[in-house]
């Protein structure tokens, strides 16, 4: 079992990667195989929710910043095409941003899920004893009692998990308080000679220290779970508008040719009275241009499981195009 103790601000910077999802579903994968246990201290998930707000914001914000850098680069050298385009990345950027925060909602859940830490009377004491003795994280001129909490919550978790053997990691991106002065910042400070020994306690910078710790911990497995994570990224990419207002057309077509189909055979057995000749005229037209357009065994009839298919895509195609859920008229 893996013990991870990660720092707010790794968990903050994670959220906002474009490919944070090749770190976030193997760890939740690990989570549910029972081989990784995230220690989540009450202040960790406090400042996390502190801060998610305005990182979300930025996040937010930079799509949309870039949507109209490019929007007005379209603008004045696209051309004819410029509209189209336009079009495509009105439709797309909600969608952007929508993925994007899906990595904040994500980390929220694993943290909720997570294996509390309390702070104890054993812990206050000791970050007293810190703070009394110059010792790190209290070598800086600044107040860093929540940092001294975080070390010694996840000391105290790992001294009662070295009896069975379990290994532990602690990541920060905070190299100011943990790392080591003046040198290799993925190195831990001095002062926490005692917590860090590099093969059951191990101190990770950052992102990448986050990613090293899973492959050194989990290696093939956790490098195959991230590709897949990165290949599926690459194969699921959202349709375009004009794919989805073209699928709506198809739909439409195909409701209105059984529609039409159902209203020719009510005519015929009495129940509806009979169109005026050019109408009839018209809609036999409408039909035979269907047939050949999508192939006369590809528009119907169905039975009803597969009319209420069709028209189920209908109704969630216009939805995505603004319209009300259900709306089928034609």
């Amino acid at each position: 079992m893996l013990n991870l103790l990660v720092d707010t601000s790794v968990w903050l910077d994670l959220a906002r990667l474009r490919d944070g999802q090749t770190l976030i579903v193997p760890i939740r994968m690990f989570i549910h195989w029972g081989r990784l246990r995230l220690l989540v201290p009450s202040i960790v998930l406090d400042e996390f929710d502190r801060n998610r707000p305005i990182a979300e914001e930025r996040v937010t914000k930079s799509v949309s910043e870039r949507f109209k850098e490019l929007r007005r680069d379209l603008r004045d050298y696209g051309g004819e095409r410029s509209q189209g385009w336009l079009d495509e990345m009105t439709h797309h950027v909600p969608m952007l941003s929508a993925t994007t925060l899906q990595n904040f909602r994500e980390v929220r859940e694993m943290l909720e899920r997570g294996s509390r830490l309390e702070t104890t009377d054993r812990e206050h004491q000791r970050v007293i004893d810190r703070a009394l003795n110059k010792m790190a994280p209290f070598h800086l001129p600044k107040n860093n009692v929540a940092d001294a909490l975080l070390i010694e919550l996840y000391a105290a978790a790992q001294q009662q998990g070295s009896r069975s053997n379990e290994r532990f990691a602690f990541v920060t991106s905070n190299h100011s308080d943990f790392s080591t002065p003046n040198g290799d910042q993925r190195l831990p400070h001095p002062d926490f000679a005692d917590v860090f020994n590099g093969d059951e306690s191990r101190y990770c910078l950052g992102v990448n220290g986050l990613r090293d710790v899973l492959i050194n911990e989990f290696g093939e497995e956790f490098e195959q779970q991230a590709e897949e994570v990165e290949f599926l990224q690459s194969e699921d990419e959202p349709r375009t508008y004009g794919e989805i207002f073209e699928a709506s057309e198809e739909h439409f077509d195909k409701v209105w040719y059984v529609r039409s189909l159902i209203l020719q055979e009510k005519i015929e057995d009495g129940r509806h009275e009979r169109l005026a000749p050019d109408i009839a005229a018209g809609a036999e037209a409408a039909r035979r241009r269907i047939e050949e357009r999508y192939g006369a065994e590809n528009v119907g009839p169905w039975d009803d499981w597969h009319w209420g298919f069709v028209n189920g895509k209908l109704s969630a195609l216009r939805w995505v195009l603004g319209s009300e859920w259900d709306f089928l008229d034609t």
